[in-house]
């Protein structure tokens, strides 16, 4: 996306440089407009190097356009990034003596505040009355958190982690097609005990179902995200469930199931498990150790089983052969709305990756091909298939 960045003179100015280094890897297009005082926090070349974008610190500054008409009709999204008291009160009172200021008044697209500043100026009635106009004239604001501050005070002013600057961006400009949706995700690897240190499990990241709950919720979903064991942090808006073993996953599967609309079942649950796992660790006796193991819960069997017409069950297959065969027949046996299948036993996409490479089969077409892209974007076209197929069904 196009996104104009402003960084006013707070302390924080130096967290927003993490910020546009963040956007240059998710690709985005940036402009970065400065005012002076935050001039003398970071310099201008900090950010033009790091993000690789025009940096712009002066509102008569013509480089072909006048800077802030010409910046404001070119965005996509604006964003301030940290906003001071001044810079809020300036804008909410019409004021335009600044690049950023004046940029703000212009822009007519989504637009998102960032305020960070010491806990008594935050709290001042003078600002909470400026940021109640603010949000009135359009403005989305992403509160500050609590805690610790540059000055060694403790409270509200705190300059909010990048991840989730960037995860209101994209909520700001997402169409929000799944609104009003609950959506259920399995994600993640399952583990079976064969005794208190060792364990039965399936390569996962858990990657593709993490995005693919993030996703639903940026689209309005009220997203429910069944997680194994992995080394990913919550997404955004997602109400997280951890379990560990099949029966724990199937448990909070079936009791979920009820609310659900959508269920997309992207976990490696293990097939099978120890018949009887040991209390105590196993020590190595021998050159051998042999265990029975017996076959776990289906959980996506189980949810076919029970699903109402009205709901709509999407199931994942892993293969290393016969790709499109395989998944279709589990697509038909376990009566699915619609399956994704990837080849595991390439190196260049699938486990651990951030990239996969997927046919999507359906009752609604052929089966779809989506060639290698990052599992962000396959979780975006698999959710518009869904909306799809699911408003054709119902």
């Amino acid at each position: 996306m196009k996104v104009l960045l402003a960084v006013t003179g707070g302390i924080a100015a130096y967290k927003a440089v993490e910020l546009i280094s963040m956007m240059r890897k998710r690709k985005d297009e940036v402009k970065v407009l400065m005012t002076e005082s935050a001039m003398k926090f970071v310099s201008p070349l900090t950010f033009s190097a790091v993000g690789n974008a025009e940096v712009y610190t002066d509102e008569f500054e013509y480089r072909g356009l006048i800077s802030h008409t010409g910046l404001s009709s070119w965005a996509e999204i604006m964003v301030i990034a940290p906003a001071t008291a001044n810079t809020m009160a300036k804008i909410a009172n019409g004021m335009a003596d600044n690049v950023v200021v004046a940029s703000a008044l212009a822009f007519e697209g989504p637009k998102m505040l960032v305020p960070s500043m010491n806990v008594r100026m935050y709290e001042n009635q003078v600002t909470q009355d400026n940021l109640r106009k603010l949000s009135n004239y359009g403005w989305t604001i992403v509160e500050p958190e609590s805690g610790h501050l540059a000055d060694g005070e403790v409270g509200k002013g705190r300059y909010p982690d990048n991840a989730k600057i960037i995860f209101e961006m994209e909520n700001l400009i997402t169409k929000k097609d799944m609104d009003g949706l609950n959506v259920l995700v399995t994600a993640g690897p399952t583990r079976e005990a064969i005794d208190p240190v060792r364990y039965i499990s399936n390569r996962s990241s858990g990657k593709m179902g993490y995005e693919i709950a993030e996703m639903a919720a940026l689209r309005g979903a009220k997203v429910d995200l069944i997680s194994g064991p992995v080394n990913m942090p919550t997404p955004f808006k997602v109400k997280k469930h951890d379990v560990e073993s099949v029966r724990e996953m199937a448990e909070k599967a079936l009791d979920l199931l009820e609310n659900a609309d959508v269920i997309v079942m992207t976990a490696a649950v293990s097939d099978y498990k120890p018949e009887k796992p040991s209390d105590q660790k196993i020590k190595k006796i021998g050159d051998e150790l042999n265990l029975k193991l017996i076959k776990t819960t289906d959980i996506l069997l189980e949810i076919s089983k029970r699903k109402r017409p009205d709901q709509f069950v999407v199931g994942f297959a892993a293969e290393t052969q016969n790709l499109v065969e395989n998944a279709k027949h589990k697509f038909e046996s376990k009566s699915l709305d619609m399956i994704v299948a990837n080849d595991v036993s390439r190196k260049d996409i699938g486990f651990e990756s951030d990239y996969d490479e997927v046919f999507i089969i359906s009752k609604a077409s052929e089966p779809v091909h989506i060639e290698r892209m990052t599992k962000r974007e396959i979780a975006n076209a698999l959710l518009d298939m869904i909306v799809t197929q699911r408003s054709r069904k119902f």
